[in-house]
């Protein structure tokens, strides 16, 4: 039987790829409703409504917890700080992208500080803190809770808002400010740790052969976050055009 070398590459945990791939079709399923409103075609207050600022916070819950079980994954593997640093260029540069097409589509409310981001600075710092292992658990807790306890005008501005500890919403497409979100990451890292350590069947296990269209899309997770809204939107302009 063949043993992977160095030069191969890591080896793909089927499990982990198929959560990440139902967080990217909920997204799209998120995004396709947003983009009929946005059009017209249905009347929804995405800004205000439970309904749907719920299903938004449990969307970005579930990506970046995925986002720190893969940093434990990577770790795990021996992955070194060169392709780390490889593969933070491309979200790093995706989230430019992400801010220049928004000023594009909604110039009054632009994505500066959205997932991807949030993800570019939080993947570096959970990296950095990834020997805590078990300290995690706590201060992804007081992450959390932090910006409901502390708040300050000083950070509203779009040069600051990145921390989360401001005093109102601001006025965006997107926002994934860094408290509390990286908590929600920490607690990835730290159950992605656990899991290795005490069972890792749970993520090497195979995978039921109807979700494994599920994993291929979480594989090419930043791919299909980047493609998807052009793709339905340019879509949605084509049917508008043909009504």
């Amino acid at each position: 039987m063949k043993t992977r070398t160095h030069s191969d590459s890591p080896a793909r945990f089927d499990r982990l790829d198929a959560l990440r791939g139902t967080a990217i079709v909920w997204m799209a399923v998120f995004h396709f409703c947003f983009d009929l409103n946005h059009f017209g075609w249905v009347r929804q207050n995405f800004y205000a409504d439970p309904f749907w600022t719920v299903q938004r916070s449990c969307i970005v819950s579930l990506f970046m917890f995925c986002a720190g079980m893969g940093q434990a994954v990577a770790l795990h593997q021996g992955q070194g700080w060169p392709r780390f640093w490889r593969r933070w260029l491309q979200v790093a540069g995706c989230a430019l992208l992400v801010t220049a097409g928004s000023w594009w589509m909604f110039p009054r409310s632009f994505i500066s500080f959205g997932v991807l981001h949030g993800m570019a600075v939080m993947l570096v710092l959970l990296r950095l803190a990834a020997p805590l292992r078990g300290w995690l658990w706590p201060l992804g807790a007081l992450a959390i809770a932090l910006p409901h306890l502390v708040q300050h005008p000083v950070f509203d501005s779009r040069w600051t808002n990145w921390v989360g500890l401001v005093t109102h919403k601001p006025i965006t497409e997107d926002y994934a400010p860094v408290l509390p979100w990286i908590g929600v990451m920490a607690w990835g890292l730290a159950a992605g740790q656990w899991v290795l350590h005490r069972r890792p069947l749970w993520v090497t296990g195979p995978l039921a052969g109807p979700l494994h269209p599920l994993a291929v899309l979480g594989r090419w997770s930043l791919s299909f976050y980047m493609l998807h809204q052009p793709v339905l939107i340019g879509l949605l302009m084509l049917a508008a055009l043909a009504r």
